[in-house]
């Protein structure tokens, strides 16, 4: 997870994107949602455990997601998480590279599953 933020953090000041820590903001945050999604099972993918199987975590989830959101986009919110709106390209690298972690432990538990039928 910190080479991804230290990642993007890198790239998006090298690109010029002055919004950059809003990005790594973004990117620190929304990784951790991904990562206790795709960790509720050690072998199983969430997609066959079910993404409703714990409405609680779910509804946890969706709420920081949309508070994140928020903090971003609603305007008297910016100045105090010193937050700025994110273009619509910041905004998807952002969820493409939060994304990576859920995938990289999705893709772990696979190779495990594979190995142990073997």
């Amino acid at each position: 997870m910190a080479g991804i933020v230290l990642g993007i953090q890198a790239w998006s000041i090298r690109t010029g994107h002055a919004h950059w820590q809003t990005m790594v903001f973004a990117v620190l945050c929304l990784t951790q949602l991904g990562h206790v999604m795709a960790i509720r099972s050690e072998r199983e993918s969430l997609f066959r455990i079910g993404i409703f199987s714990n409405v609680y975590l779910l509804g946890a989830v969706l709420f920081s997601f949309l508070a994140q959101m928020a903090t971003i986009y609603i305007p008297f919110l910016n100045p105090v998480f010193k937050t700025e709106p994110l273009s619509l390209d910041e905004l998807l690298i952002t969820m493409v590279s939060s994304s990576l972690i859920f995938i990289a432990v999705e893709v772990e538990k696979l190779i495990k599953r594979r190995r142990d039928n073997v």
